[in-house]
């Protein structure tokens, strides 16, 4: 009885609801509906940030090598902006752990990843093998792949421009390098200073301790102390401290900062510094990364492209040493002067480039020799 009142009551609803339409529809115009409200537009979705991160083998505060990376690090991304996001691991070993980390940088979204020292050479192959879509560089080496670049600075002009003051500032006309370790870059460097030195002086001497190590602070200072029990009065050096520097200081001789800008670390001793700027380079593979337009080769840049420089020359060394510093820099930059230029001789009397020839990339990447004047012979050289 009562679903069928129900029924009922739901049955004059729908009556009544009919009658008050027809009444409606009789007494007014039929009005076109207003049209529908276009629906919000949907958000673009926001671009990817490239990511991009750096791998290490000293600690950011090493004051040379790993802090000019870092620096061109923050200036790129600076530069970029939200476009970028970048990462950065230090005092990564040259062993399987380098590719552990290489792995793991990939593993977070890292489509760029640079891998600053040469000892990673073979573990940058491995990831890159596996990780096709990540874009690997290496510094300082030669092997490539198809998303492997490798990319180095001209150090050694950097070691040339401070062989000229060397020249003018040794009293006991014997300079010395404190060399870590023995591959063509580091040799090259060690000959490209002796040369310089000889530019101003061909009767200079030189002298080379190797510590074995890029960074090695006790065993650097060690070897600094080694050389001016030698006689040596003025020291560069290819490792990645102050060390030498310090030790200079300590012992009233005079040396010169690498890679970075040491003058801080050794007022008193400092004669100038090799410094290398690695943010022209970095800038560039970023922007053509981000433009879809990187790629793989071998590329070297130096004083030409603003990526070497001597700066902080002390203000004890004679005007006209600067003017020749000054004079070599700017032949750098317009080609006109190029360090490993003929007749050159190794320290054994033979001729390794005839007069008027210049070395090319493959001369240079070659080196395992001694320029004449350095003591000794090149571990592991034939």
């Amino acid at each position: 009885m009562q679903t069928m009142r129900k029924r009922s009551v739901i049955k004059l609803i729908g009556l009544s609801a009919l009658s008050l339409a027809a009444l409606s529809a009789c007494g007014k115009k039929e009005e076109p509906a207003a049209p529908a409200a276009p629906a919000p537009a949907a958000a673009a979705p926001a671009a990817d940030k490239l990511k991009v991160s750096f791998m290490y083998v000293s600690p950011i505060g090493d004051g040379g090598w790993t802090f000019q990376h870092e620096l061109a690090r923050k200036a790129i991304a600076q530069k970029f902006g939200d476009k970028i996001e970048t990462s950065m691991v230090e005092s990564v070993p040259e062993s399987a752990d380098a590719e552990r980390v290489l792995r793991d940088m990939a593993g977070q979204g890292n489509k760029l990843v640079f891998a600053t020292s040469f000892g990673y050479q073979e573990f940058v192959q491995k990831a890159a093998a596996d990780l096709k879509d990540v874009k690997f560089e290496h510094a300082t080496g030669y092997k490539q792949a198809d998303n492997v670049a490798v990319y180095d600075t001209k150090t050694f002009e950097g070691a040339y421009l401070a062989g000229i003051v060397a020249g003018a500032m040794t009293k006991t006309k014997t300079v010395g390098v404190v060399a870590s370790v023995p591959i063509p870059e580091v040799v090259r460097n060690i000959n490209s200073f002796v040369l310089g030195a000889q530019s101003v002086d061909p009767s200079i001497q030189a002298k080379v301790v190797w510590v074995n190590e890029w960074f090695a602070p006790p065993k650097e200072s060690e070897a600094a102390t080694s050389l001016i029990n030698g006689g040596v009065d003025v020291m560069y050096q290819n490792t990645n401290s102050p060390a030498v520097l310090k030790t200079a200081e300590e012992r009233g001789v005079y040396a010169f900062g690498k890679d970075g800008d040491m003058s801080a670390f050794a007022p008193k001793a400092h004669l100038g510094s090799a410094v290398i700027d690695w943010t022209p380079y970095y800038s560039k593979v970023v922007e053509d990364t981000l433009a879809g337009q990187w790629q793989t080769g071998n590329f070297w840049w130096g004083v030409k492209e603003g990526a070497m420089d001597l700066v902080k020359i002390a203000d004890q060394v004679p005007q006209e040493i600067k003017d020749k510093v000054a004079k070599a820099k700017s032949g750098m930059k317009d080609g006109s002067f190029a360090v490993w230029t003929g007749p050159i001789q190794d320290n054994k009397g033979q001729e390794v480039l005839a007069s008027g020839t210049v070395g090319d990339d493959a001369f240079l990447r070659g080196i395992n020799f001694y320029v004449k004047g350095i003591e000794g012979a090149v571990p592991g050289a034939k």
